[in-house]
C-alpha cells in the first residue's frame, strides 16, 4: 500500500487529562492529574487539553481545575486546552491563561438538548460571546463537534446535519473543529462525508478528527481521515474516557494506538511511543484498572518478556 498520499506528519491532541479523567467515579487526586500532563509533555504530545470550567455540580471531577493549572510546569511550544462551555466558565478559565478553549456543540438536536440541555441553535448563541471574549484576549478557539456520524438518540446523522454545524460554528469565529464520532459507531465512509461535510467551511489544516472505539473502527476511521489529508487527531492515553450519555459507548481511542499506527505509515508525530505507553501504564494503574491500550500492553509485555 502505498503512502505517498498520507500527510507526512501528524499531530495528536492527548484529552486524558480532561475527556479521559471527567467520568471517573473515584476523584483522581490534583497531584495525578499534573502528573499525566507532565509525562504526556515528556513522551512528546504538543497540544494536551487539560481540564474543564463547568459547574462541580454536574462534573465534580473538574472541580480542581484552577489547582491542577496552576501545577502545571509549562513547557515552551506546549498548547493547552481547556473546555469553557459558557461565559462564566470562559471568565474562570482566563485567570488559569490557557492556550486554548474549546467550546463543543452536537449535529444532533437529542444529544445537544440531553448533554447540554438547549437546541444546537440556543448552544451557538451561548458560545458566541465567549468566543469573542477568547478571540479579544488572544486566545485560541477550538469547536467540538459531537456525533458527527451517529447519535445514541437519533440514530444515524445526516453529513448536512454536520455542514450546518461546522458553519454555524464558523459563523461565530472558532478558528478549528473536530468532527468526532461521540458513540463509536462511525465507518470509514460515514466519516469521511462528515469530513467532506465539514470541508464546505473549513480547509483540512483546520480539521482533526475525534474517535471513539465501540465497534473496533476507531484506527479504520483515523486512517480513513489521513486519507483525506487530516493531519489532526484527539485521542486519549490508555484508551481513557467514554461519553455518559451514551449507553456503552466505549473510550477515546488511545493515544499509544494511534502512534503505533501512524509511525508503522512512517508519519512523524514527535512522540516516544515507550515513553507513551509507560504513561499509560501508568495512569491505569493510578486509577485502578489494566491500560486499556492494546498497544500499550504489548509493549508492556515485551518489555517484561525482556
Amino acid at each position: 500500500m502505498s503512502t505517498a498520499h498520507y500527510p507526512k506528519r501528524v499531530r495528536l491532541i492527548d484529552v486524558g487529562p480532561r475527556d479521559g479523567l471527567q467520568n471517573e467515579k473515584q476523584p483522581v487526586p490534583t497531584a495525578v492529574k499534573i502528573e499525566l500532563v507532565h509525562r504526556l509533555q515528556a513522551a512528546g504530545l504538543r497540544e494536551i487539553e487539560v481540564t474543564s470550567y463547568v459547574s462541580p455540580k454536574w462534573v465534580p471531577q473538574m472541580a480542581d481545575n484552577h489547582a491542577v493549572m496552576a501545577g502545571i510546569a509549562r513547557q515552551p511550544g506546549v498548547r493547552y486546552s481547556v473546555l469553557t462551555p459558557n461565559l462564566r466558565g470562559f471568565e474562570a478559565a482566563l485567570a488559569d491563561q490557557p492556550d486554548e478553549i474549546v467550546v463543543f456543540g452536537a449535529a444532533s438536536e437529542a444529544f445537544s438538548r440531553k448533554n447540554i440541555n438547549c437546541s444546537i441553535a440556543e448552544s451557538i448563541e451561548r458560545f458566541a460571546p465567549v468566543v469573542e471574549a477568547a478571540r479579544k484576549a488572544g486566545i485560541a478557539v477550538r469547536g467540538a463537534m459531537s456525533c458527527t456520524v451517529g447519535c445514541p438518540y437519533e440514530g444515524e446523522i445526516a453529513p448536512e446535519r454536520v455542514g450546518m454545524l461546522a458553519k454555524r460554528m464558523k459563523d461565530i469565529g472558532v478558528q478549528r473543529v473536530d468532527v468526532a464520532d461521540t458513540i463509536g459507531v462511525g465507518t470509514p465512509l460515514k466519516v469521511q462525508r462528515a469530513i467532506e461535510a465539514t470541508l464546505a467551511h473549513y480547509d483540512i489544516d483546520h480539521i482533526s478528527g475525534h474517535f471513539h472505539d465501540t465497534y473496533g473502527q476507531a484506527l479504520s476511521n483515523t486512517l480513513a481521515a489521513l486519507q483525506m489529508g487530516v493531519w489532526n487527531f484527539q485521542s486519549s492515553v490508555a484508551g481513557l474516557g467514554g461519553c455518559p450519555y451514551a449507553k456503552g459507548a466505549t473510550g477515546n481511542v488511545a493515544t499509544e494506538d494511534v502512534v503505533y499506527l501512524l509511525h508503522g505509515l512512517g508519519i512523524d508525530t514527535g512522540i516516544d511511543l515507550q515513553a507513551l505507553a509507560d504513561t499509560g501504564a501508568w495512569i491505569s494503574e493510578q486509577l485502578g484498572r489494566p491500560t486499556g491500550s492494546r498497544v500499550g500492553r504489548a509493549l508492556l509485555a515485551n518489555v517484561i518478556a525482556r
